[in-house]
């Protein structure tokens, strides 16, 4: 099966297309609000989703070794509140399109770094010229959506 119609590639597509519409939802409630405010409570409701889904899902909270997990790993949860101030404060100025686009070449030029150096404990696949070409192709690209 091709790897463009995998279920890996259609959930991370439909990722990224939840990413679009949390982006302009939060940018919206935080132009009705504040930017902190909002941040905030969306991070609520989403803890309090994530808790019921442990709940639902019978997962053993409790049973993790959470003291043994490094450090730089609870990050998400930091960059889970930049992510969400800076996608709310750069929708109203660039427009849902150019934001967006800019955030795919930030994710996709430092997936390539992740992946090229082994970073956060993942595996290490190193960078080939078709991926630099192709990261710069993709740049290109966006370029033309930007207005």
């Amino acid at each position: 099966m091709s790897k463009l119609l995998s279920l890996p590639f259609l959930t991370a597509a439909i990722s990224g297309i939840a990413m679009a519409i949390q982006g302009t939802i939060n940018s919206s409630l935080s132009q009705k609000t504040s930017l902190l405010s909002a941040t905030l409570v969306v991070h609520i409701i989403g803890t309090l989703v994530a808790f019921v889904a442990v709940l639902a899902g019978r997962d053993p909270l409790l049973k993790y070794n959470w003291l043994s997990v490094p450090w730089y790993l609870y990050l998400g949860g930091v960059l889970s509140v930049l992510i969400v101030g800076l996608v709310a404060i750069s929708i109203p100025k660039v427009g849902v399109c150019n934001a967006t686009t800019a955030i795919i070449i930030g994710q996709v030029s430092m997936a390539v770094l992740i992946d090229h150096f082994g970073w956060f404990g993942t595996s290490r696949l190193p960078w080939s010229s078709s991926q630099i070409f192709g990261v710069a192709l993709f740049a290109a690209g966006a370029k033309l959506l930007f207005h």
